[in-house]
């Protein structure tokens, strides 16, 4: 038993750097990189290109594993209308938006195509972004893409070829399982809430055989036996290694790999796996057994040591502007991105500002300070769409407060100072009523601000080319 965790411990302390390094980069000229080693190598790459596909079938199985529809769930091929935000209690999701009611919906277009309709959505702002099985947005309808004018899709999957009926645009996935992650813009008062509900009971989803014919969704099938209430990530990072890449390989039949993924492909069959095939484990088994079992957890160090230097902070604000929704081959981001914030929109369309130390470098303490964020006048966050600033516990969940007040946005009105500068309060006793309406109530602990600009501005100010960028927090004085 002691040797086991020998082995582990070397595994982890000595081959993720090699992860995803040549032998020319890790050996001496002339040295031959041990076989173990190498296997481990490429087995994390591997794992780490799979795990935006993997997780993404795991999300599709928990978030569809019902019969009918309910407010958070609904069967393959069928939507899901989220009527109101989501309640101060709701854990199902880190970070919650209480800006947008979400439209959503999971595709197999890998035998037939869907039909996708969207009503006139007028001048409210909204977006769609299709996501492929790797969590590429390959199209994103929207009223910065494509408008408010009534619309009608065909999402259709690799390799089909076909006539579709007329007024109706195809969009091609590159693999058969989509994820459409719709957002309609609300300002969540009951008025607004009834508005946008007229809107989401417009939008319709049919498969191209029943298209302009009678149609009533086929009632899903429930596997009792899939874990429901156990969070994805938590699920995927447990998987053996065996069983991930088992898993990884019946997904990949129907959702390939891309050209430029060639010198993944070779990585994959070094270790047994041939898209379209299932997976050989007899080549990972040839290998020391304990330390190839290690592959998991190498991985995903390496995916969470990523967040250090996918960003550099911008006055204590963390934000990516690039490989954001469309990534490449830049598999460690893809990679970390679906493990914290998966389905991320395009930059064009949301940056996420998050923060988790101020201006000093210290963590937010709710219980013994307050905090402060200045806007010069004419100097808000520059977007086309709508931004806001939400407080999250330290947990990325919304913070229990005597104002119901979750978010400061746009649709606000705030208190200007004499110069038309503006100050937002985050602490955890009101400022006083004089102040109340910039007031963003904290916790009485640690505490995390996450900014949403939707639909950022391209041209200068813009958070996008660098030219606009987030005040810092500071201690209030």
């Amino acid at each position: 038993m002691k040797f086991k965790w020998l082995v582990v411990l070397f595994a982890l302390m000595v081959l993720v750097p090699l992860a995803g390094c040549s032998k020319s980069d890790t050996q001496p000229t002339g040295q031959k990189a041990p076989g173990t080693e190498q296997a481990v190598a490429d087995a994390t790459d591997v794992y780490i290109y799979g795990y935006p596909l993997v997780t993404m079938d795991m999300t599709r199985r928990q978030m569809t594993n019902v019969a009918a529809p309910d407010p958070g769930h609904a069967p393959m091929g069928q939507l899901v209308r989220m009527r109101t935000y989501p309640a101060v209690d709701y854990h199902a999701v880190t970070a919650p938006n209480a800006d947008t009611l979400y439209t959503t919906a999971w595709l197999d277009v890998s035998q037939e195509p869907w039909i996708f309709s969207i009503p006139d959505m007028g001048d409210r702002y909204y977006l769609l972004p299709m996501l492929s099985g790797w969590t590429d947005v390959f199209q994103v309808p929207g009223k910065r893409t494509t408008g408010g004018k009534a619309q009608k899709y065909a999402i259709t999957g690799p390799g089909w070829s076909g006539t579709l009926p007329e007024g109706v645009t195809e969009y091609k996935s590159p693999t058969g399982l989509v994820w459409i992650l719709g957002r309609i813009y609300c300002t969540g008062t009951p008025a607004d809430y009834a508005a946008v509900h007229a809107l989401q009971d417009k939008f319709s989803l049919v498969p191209l055989s029943s298209y302009g014919k009678p149609y009533t969704p086929v009632p899903g099938t429930v596997d009792a036996s899939f874990d429901m209430k156990t969070g994805v990530r938590d699920q995927v990072d447990a998987l053996s290694v065996n069983d991930y890449f088992n898993y990884l390989a019946r997904l990949l039949k129907t959702n390939p790999p891309t050209a430029a993924d060639a010198a993944m492909v070779e990585k994959m069959k070094a270790i047994g796996l041939e898209p379209g095939k299932d997976f050989d484990p007899s080549k990972l088994g040839a290998f020391d057994k304990e330390v190839i079992k290690t592959v998991p957890k190498l991985a995903q160090v390496k995916i969470m040591e990523y967040f250090k230097k996918a960003a550099e902070p911008v006055n204590g604000w963390m934000y990516l502007t690039k490989d954001i929704g469309v990534y490449g081959t830049n598999y460690i981001q893809r990679a970390l991105v679906t493990a914290i914030g998966l389905g991320a929109n395009r930059p064009q369309d949301a940056i996420y500002p998050t923060t988790q130390k101020d201006a000093d470098g210290h963590e937010y303490d709710g219980a013994s300070k307050k905090y402060v964020i200045h806007f010069n006048k004419g100097e808000m966050p520059p977007v086309n769409g709508f931004w806001s600033i939400t407080m999250y516990d330290k947990d990325y969940f919304f913070v229990p407060n005597p104002l119901n007040r979750y978010t400061l946005s746009a649709r606000n009105k705030f208190v200007t100072n004499p110069d038309g500068s503006v100050d937002l309060y985050f602490q955890a006793d009101s400022p006083g009523k004089a102040k109340e309406a910039n007031w963003l109530p904290a916790p009485k602990a640690q505490f995390i601000p996450m900014m949403r600009l939707y639909w950022p501005k391209d041209t200068p100010p813009s958070i996008i080319d660098g030219t606009w960028k987030p005040p810092a927090i500071t201690e209030a004085k």
